[in-house]
């Protein structure tokens, strides 16, 4: 029988066994494909929502990162505000100046641990005597992306926060970025090696921990704020006789670093570098703009916020971190084994005690500056998403706070609102280290 013709005159020829079978695997590929999408869109939510997926959405906020502190860097102006004064001051030591009273730059005096002229002193090599601005941005803007990971590295080992909650901590803060690479402060340095110490408690490697911990704080004294969190992580964990040589470890590296320095003027060096009293100016505070200038000089003023301090540090050290009712058991020189496998401390509570910890000390901290914002801003997350508040007044929280870093000059809404965000977050700790206790209880009981 003929074949029958097709349009253009030619005869058509039936359909290959070879073409029927690709057909076939196209229309089932086509269904595979239309079933992924599927799945993957179901599973949208669980991305989002589920902690076990920090890795994932930690991975594609760091690319996009990446190219976000380019941008920042490449179209946004640099504002000098102390990197020349921080290279002054370098420069000084550079030039054989080790007496701490004589160093300073446009901004006033060295105020800051000899770990910070040794960072800053490499950074005045590499970026030509400090004049290469835009190479410093980009070193600023890999500390970002080092400290970043970091704190990823916490979240995922202790799986507390949502992963969308990830997409606000990194694209949300305008001031955060400007910290890094607009304005080339050392706080972010010293928060970089504070988080490299913290992931080092979270593996238990506490010596050297406590090294770059220490190191930290050789940077920027602000860092001390973790160490009565840590203080009492180490007795936990290790009992006094090694809790000791641990702290060893910390005064040691501090004592190293500084012997250039001790050696031409001791006095000099504890005076600037650990100087405790320190007045801060009225026009740069973020917290406590509502208050008359001449209280928030006041020393009475200043040694009542002290007080407040150690005193919400007692009560949350007794009552909310005592793990397993042994800190008045920490004196005594010799642990069993037993006892030392049950004080062994979890990933979240190593976190959460060093975390809440400085933000204690910030609460109640003398005054709070626009650079300070670093000190504390990637531990909000963990601490906010820890308490039993809805998440709607979680996201509040962090507006809020977002809201009032931002704001230039401070105002008295603005400090009001960030203190008001800051005692419902300490007392939404409180109160959650209360519901933690009373489960222990009773587990016990039963």
């Amino acid at each position: 029988m003929p074949a029958v013709s097709s349009s253009s005159g030619r005869p058509s020829r039936p359909k290959s066994k070879e073409s029927f079978k690709l057909s076939k695997a196209l229309s089932k590929m086509s269904r595979n494909v239309f079933k992924t999408s599927k799945e993957i869109y179901e599973e949208l939510p669980r991305v989002a929502f589920d902690p076990t997926f920090t890795w994932l959405a930690a991975g594609l906020l760091f690319c996009l990162e990446i190219v976000l502190n380019v941008f920042i860097i490449l179209r946004v102006n640099y504002t000098e505000i102390d990197w020349v004064a921080y290279m002054q001051e370098v420069e000084g030591v550079i030039n054989g100046t080790y007496d701490y009273m004589q160093l300073k730059g446009d901004t006033g005096p060295l105020v800051y641990p000899a770990g910070f002229v040794y960072v800053f002193g490499v950074l005045y090599y590499i970026t030509g005597h400090g004049a290469n601005i835009r190479l410093a941005q980009f070193i600023f803007a890999g500390f970002y992306l080092v400290l970043l990971a970091l704190v990823f590295r916490i979240y995922n080992k202790t799986l507390k926060v949502p992963p969308y909650a990830f997409l606000f901590m990194c694209c949300a803060s305008y001031r955060i970025h400007s910290i890094f690479v607009l304005r080339l402060f050392n706080d972010p340095v010293a928060m970089l090696f504070l988080y490299l110490s913290i992931n080092l408690f979270l593996d238990k490697h506490w010596a050297w921990g406590c090294f770059w911990y220490s190191f930290a704080v050789s940077i920027k004294m602000n860092v001390l704020l973790f160490a009565p969190g840590l203080l009492l992580l180490l007795l936990t964990e290790l009992g006094v006789v090694k809790t000791v040589a641990r702290l060893a470890i910390c005064a040691g590296l501090q004592l190293v670093l500084a012997i250039p320095f001790l050696l031409e003027n001791p006095v000099g060096y504890m005076v600037r570098s650990f100087d405790l009293g320190r007045q801060f100016f009225f026009i740069w505070t973020v917290n406590w703009r509502f208050l008359p200038e001449d209280i928030f000089l006041n020393r009475s003023f200043h040694l009542s916020l002290l007080g407040l301090h150690l005193a919400a540090l007692a009560m949350f050290a007794v009552y909310r971190w005592n793990k397993k009712n042994r800190l008045f058991d920490l004196l005594r020189l010799k642990v069993s084994e037993k006892e030392q496998d049950q004080a062994q401390l979890s990933s979240h509570e190593i976190v959460s005690v060093l975390f809440a910890s400085n933000f204690i000390g910030l609460c109640f901290s003398r005054s709070l500056h626009y650079q300070f914002y670093v000190w504390y801003y990637h531990t909000l997350y963990y601490l906010l998403w820890t308490t039993d508040l809805p998440t709607v007044v979680r996201l509040l929280v962090l507006g809020v706070i977002e809201m009032a870093w931002n704001t230039y000059p401070s105002t008295v809404e603005s400090s009001v609102s960030l203190h008001v965000c800051h005692l419902v977050l300490l007392g939404a700790l409180w109160v959650k280290g209360h519901v933690s206790r009373t489960e222990v209880k009773v587990k016990k009981v039963k």
